[in-house]
């Protein structure tokens, strides 16, 4: 599984023109699942996220995480994440997961994070949506569970 983090100061999903998701302060994670990820992809992703040390503590330092601050955490299922654009001008999806096994583990993502004890919110999963964001920092950080990078 693949993921884009980004901290946000607050965070809107739309599906034609309408609020599916909004939230304040937190992270917004595009998630992308490829045709290998399984329930333990989702897993660690999730434990990733929801530990992962990117919200300043006083001194300014990147000590805290979601559960130190109670931020939100959104999820937005995003297929592109696993474009392969090594060949040519058109991107292959062939490493993406289809829909029938992506949704699944997608799902798992989300069920972990919300057992792991942060407030989860979602975009709807295969719709065109409109996300937009206000990136605190700006910090945006790539996670791949496969160690890719």
């Amino acid at each position: 599984m693949r993921a884009v983090l980004q901290r946000v100061e607050r965070a809107c999903v739309r599906v034609g023109g309408d609020p599916v998701a909004e939230m304040g302060p937190g992270l917004l994670a595009l998630v992308g699942v490829a045709h290998e990820d399984t329930a333990s992809d989702a897993a660690l992703l999730a434990r990733k996220m929801v530990h992962l040390r990117v919200f300043e503590d006083r001194q300014g330092h990147m000590n805290h995480s979601l559960l130190d601050t109670g931020g939100t955490l959104a999820l937005v299922s995003q297929f592109t994440l696993l474009a392969d654009c090594r060949k040519g001008r058109r991107p292959s999806f062939g490493p993406a997961a289809v829909p029938e096994q992506a949704k699944p583990l997608f799902e798992a993502v989300v069920e972990a994070a919300q057992v792991l004890g942060v407030p989860v919110v979602t975009g709807r999963f295969g719709a065109t949506m409109s996300v937009e964001l206000v990136n605190d920092g700006p910090v945006t950080v790539l996670l791949d569970t496969q160690g890719a990078f």
